[in-house]
């Protein structure tokens, strides 16, 4: 567990010293750059959301035909 703990810590330190160097070393402003990242996260949930529904209607008909096999 203790090396776990030590690995996350690591993990969120070198995350937030290379979000800070980003933003420092960028050619674009901060502002421009937290837009751009927002917008990006909302594309990849919107994605994730999309590839969601439609895993979860194969494994809906997967059980609708298994369940109709079994009766």
């Amino acid at each position: 567990m203790r090396k776990f703990t030590s690995w996350l810590i690591g993990l969120s330190l070198g995350a937030a010293v290379g979000a800070v160097l980003v933003l420092l070393f960028a050619p674009a402003s901060g502002d421009e750059i937290i837009a751009a990242l927002k917008k990006s996260w909302a594309a990849t949930l919107d994605d994730a959301r999309r590839a969601n529904a439609a895993r979860r209607a194969e494994l809906e008909a997967e059980l609708a035909r298994k369940q109709k096999k079994a009766n």
